[in-house]
């Protein structure tokens, strides 16, 4: 495995630790599926279609986010939203999260 490729390897494993969070964040303000990748990539996120989805899914199970039909235009679209639930959760993975970074920016670096 070249340097470039374990470089992507373990930077796809640390964004996929991430991506909930970011997701949680991000759908504090309704959004779908599509409109949550877009918005996820140009945020420094970039994910795929087979990999949100189930975590849209999962996390709506986890009562971490709220759903609900659009059928005003043409095509209905299902919007998420963060409830009360996901807002604790994304609050408490911040915290940690930046004790994470704080931990790692303490570590000897040679």
């Amino acid at each position: 495995m070249s340097d470039a490729e374990a470089l992507d390897t373990h930077l796809q494993e640390l964004r996929r630790g991430t991506i909930v969070l970011a997701c949680l964040r991000l759908l504090v303000r309704p959004g779908y599926g599509y409109g949550l990748l877009e918005q996820l990539g140009a945020h420094g996120f970039p994910t795929d279609a087979n990999t949100l989805y189930p975590l849209l899914r999962r996390l709506e199970k986890q009562g971490h986010l709220t759903s609900e039909w659009n059928t005003d235009e043409a095509r209905p679209r299902k919007f998420y939203r963060t409830s009360a639930a996901g807002l604790a959760l994304a609050s408490a993975l911040t915290d940690e999260f930046r004790a994470i970074a704080t931990a790692i920016d303490n570590l000897p670096q040679e």
